[in-house]
């Protein structure tokens, strides 16, 4: 099968890893890349290590009146800055959203595969999850729907690779100089992530999401997200990781594991790790969960969610295992 595909935002950190994703995949061909600043370049000139056949591949500008003939059309664009463009491509375009702007709007999917793959299938408009809640959910899913923790009251601490923050165009305040050794939490009380959250805590819940704290923190590595969450809950260790192991059994990519996962086991791959520490007597339950954020918190799972609305494999071109070290 030979499925025409299209990367908008191609010269990003999200984009770019949907490209190599892409670029290997054995249904997929890429076809169209496009980009604001970067068009008119070839793909080797941005990435050096492109496979040959892709290298002189021209990036056009960006408009969706200009589209070859596609089948799945992948954009990785800023929350903003892709509603208007996308309400424009073709209907018999299928379409994933890599970025923020259609994320529960009516008429998409959301697409957290490893929960909802049957939503998933054949749909024709996926909103691709953050990365946080990439990570937070997935570890989350299994408490909620077993009725372990309450939905309430829940406080998420993140940690996240640097890359997190995107490309930008070259003068991202997040060199080295500024980022070596330091470690700073954002988008406090405000992060765009947490309606995300709370929305997807209470569909799986049946239950309110009030109270939900969110703080993300930008920690000094390129890659790799780990979510720590506080829930309230009688449940034991135990009782977590076998609710985990149902929920996700026979799933390719959610690893539940009995020690804390570690953020390089995800590194360059589309695996989801998490496990969990209870005390009843407290009435605590700590959840976490560890992605790649630019492979399950962003291309790996839009990958996933390609195969899905294509009626292919779910793992197809997604079986290939982490980087280590």
């Amino acid at each position: 099968m030979n499925i025409r595909v299209g990367i908008v935002g191609i010269s990003g950190f999200g984009g770019g890893e949907a490209m190599r994703l892409v670029a290997c995949h054995p249904s997929f061909e890429l076809v169209y890349a496009a980009g604001e600043g970067s068009a008119g370049s070839r793909l080797v000139e941005r990435f050096p290590s492109v496979p040959a056949k892709l290298a002189e591949m021209v990036i056009e500008k960006w408009d969706p009146a200009t589209l070859p003939k596609l089948d799945v059309l992948f954009v990785s664009l800023p929350t903003g800055a892709s509603a208007e463009a996308l309400a424009r491509v073709p209907k018999d375009v299928k379409i994933v959203d890599i970025g923020g702007d259609h994320r529960y709007v009516d008429g998409w999917t959301y697409g957290l595969a490893d929960v909802w793959p049957s939503q998933i299938e054949g749909r024709t408009r996926v909103a691709n999850p953050g990365c946080f809640p990439a990570a937070t959910l997935n570890a989350l899913a299994p408490l909620l729907a077993s009725k372990l923790i309450e939905p309430g009251n829940i406080v998420i601490d993140a940690k996240t690779g640097i890359s997190g923050a995107g490309r930008g165009n070259g003068e991202s305040k997040f060199g080295y100089a500024e980022s070596n050794e330091n470690l700073v939490p954002y988008g406090l009380l405000k992060h765009v992530h947490a309606p995300e959250i709370a929305r997807t805590i209470e569909r799986l819940s049946g239950g309110s999401a009030e109270g939900l704290v969110f703080t993300p923190h930008l920690v000094p590595m390129t890659r790799g997200i780990l979510a720590t969450i506080y829930c309230r809950g009688r449940a034991t260790t135990e009782q977590c990781l076998d609710a985990a192991r149902r929920f996700y059994e026979g799933r390719a990519f959610v690893r539940v594991t009995d020690k804390p996962p570690h953020t390089k086991w995800a590194t360059g791959s589309n695996l989801s790790f998490i496990s969990y520490a209870a005390d009843p007597e407290r009435n605590l339950v700590i959840a976490m969960g560890v992605v790649d954020n630019l492979g399950k918190g962003a291309a790996g799972q839009a990958v996933q969610n390609a195969n899905l609305i294509c009626g292919l494999p779910e793992a197809s071109g997604l079986d290939g295992a982490a980087i280590w070290p």
